[in-house]
């Protein structure tokens, strides 16, 4: 059953992340290396959990599949139905949740993620409801953010930086531990393989990289927003985030390492 603390924070959750389709854009190379891992086929039934603005549900359809796609912020799925529009293709669009997905059992061949599920509060619910509308002999296939990349270490410096989240809330970088990810798999899917990419930024500065973020991925805007009041302390919050972020800019280029994981 989930308590009031879970559904205020999904709530928060659907509220911070719609300002995020600018952010997606860059994550369009990530979807068609997800697809490809995932093997993807022509005539599959695939669902997207956690599917933001649609790119990796529009990869999987361009690749011929019939795509289903959920997420909890509607402004996203507003964004996404547009992208589909544009690109040609036939999506079904859902607002729901990744720990109550409203499918059927053995509903799909492949269950998708891209940066999605692995914030679902509770892993343990979110596999099994992945698990449950899977074919037999389906497979799941997921891209997260490993804790000792940038995102990952993002995200750790947002959390120390923001009020914690409700008591049994896993931390979203877990996801990208291959330990982790295979114990949570375990007794409901095979032995998972796993493979890493890079996700690529083009930033003038670590500033202008700075200031996209803020803008655009919700926890670090609402941690900017919460600081307001308080300019020594943004101040001191941004200048740590570039530190942060100073060893992966390159050339003008940001780099986030990524993993890929997929089990049958």
């Amino acid at each position: 059953m989930e308590t009031d603390a879970f559904a205020a924070l999904k709530d928060r959750q659907r509220e911070m992340w719609k300002s995020f389709a600018p952010a997606a854009t860059f994550t369009t190379p990530v979807a068609a290396h997800l697809v490809r891992f995932a093997g993807v086929e022509s005539g599959e039934s695939v669902l997207d959990v956690g599917t933001g603005t649609g790119v990796a549900a529009i990869t999987a359809a361009r690749a011929g599949a019939r795509v289903s796609a959920l997420d909890l912020t509607p402004a996203l799925l507003q964004e996404a139905e547009r992208n589909a529009e544009l690109a040609g293709l036939d999506v079904a669009w859902t607002e729901g949740d990744a720990e109550r997905l409203p499918y059927p059992d053995a509903s799909f061949d492949v269950v998708l993620s891209q940066f999605g599920h692995m914030f679902a509060p509770r892993p343990d619910v979110a596999v099994a409801e992945m698990r449950r509308v899977l074919k037999p002999n389906g497979r799941v296939a997921f891209a997260t953010w490993p804790p000792e990349e940038l995102i990952g270490l993002m995200f750790q410096f947002i959390g120390r930086n923001s009020p914690p989240p409700p008591p049994g809330a896993a931390p979203p970088p877990q996801w990208g531990v291959p330990a982790i990810i295979a114990e949570r798999l375990a007794g409901k899917f095979g032995e998972p393989a796993f493979e890493r990419g890079v996700m690529i930024w083009p930033a003038l500065s670590l500033t202008h990289y700075r200031t996209f973020m803020e803008s655009s991925v919700g926890p670090f805007q609402k941690l900017v927003e919460n600081l307001a009041g308080d300019p020594a302390r943004l101040a001191a919050v941004r200048a740590e985030f570039e530190a942060i972020a100073a060893p992966y800019y390159v050339h003008n280029l940001v780099n986030h390492t990524y993993l890929l994981t997929r089990a049958q």
